[in-house]
């Protein structure tokens, strides 16, 4: 299974040299970190289609709305913000795909009912704790590189994540244009925004 598409590697590309124009190396390490953890991740998840993106690679779209905030985050020279979408982005992946393998149904984060594998909105205790693990691995490789806003980043990773969640429940598919992709833009974001307020 390819983890991109043609389109998807285009965009791919672009967000790669953003991130190399604002952080040179160290960027481009945080980067592939979520992009290689997650699309091993999504290999292994239900026998190579991952949950994220079923079995396809992701498209430009997805790789936008994961790595777009990033990308404009390095053009912009801001290492906290950078961090924060990637740390929010690598979190949703990570919950997304490790949660795919609980043995126990997920909980509508809204109003903890019981629903079925795959709902928007649904969270695991696995999942969870994947996705914090995802946050965390970015926080860490950031302080490894000699950002000390380690904490910050984590936290705002799993608030990104957090807002994923609640924004499945409450609105995706219920407005037309909130879609997984959207959804995924304004979770990174918010990492991005979160990261910033407390770095």
């Amino acid at each position: 299974m390819s983890w991109l598409t043609r389109r998807g590697a285009a965009a791919a590309l672009a967000v790669g040299l953003a991130t190399i124009w604002g952080f040179g190396w160290r960027g481009l390490v945080l980067l592939l970190a979520f992009f290689v953890s997650g699309s091993l991740l999504t290999t292994a998840a239900k026998g190579g289609e991952g949950a994220a993106q079923g079995g396809k690679g992701r498209n430009a779209r997805q790789v936008i709305a994961n790595g777009g905030i990033a990308a404009l985050a390095a053009l912009a020279g801001n290492w906290a913000c950078f961090a924060g979408a990637v740390a929010a982005a690598n979190a949703d992946t990570w919950a997304t795909e490790i949660g795919s393998h609980s043995p126990t149904p997920p909980r509508l984060i809204t109003n903890w009912t019981r629903v079925p594998a795959g709902t928007d909105g649904g969270i695991t205790v696995l999942g969870t704790a994947g996705g914090i693990a995802g946050a965390g691995l970015v926080a860490g490789l950031s302080y490894l590189l000699g950002h000390r806003s380690g904490v910050a980043i984590a936290v705002a990773g799993i608030v990104g994540m957090m807002v994923d969640s609640l924004l499945g429940a409450a609105v995706q598919g219920k407005v037309w244009w909130m879609d997984n992709d959207a959804v995924n833009l304004a979770a990174t974001l918010t990492g991005a925004a979160c990261a910033v307020l407390i770095a």
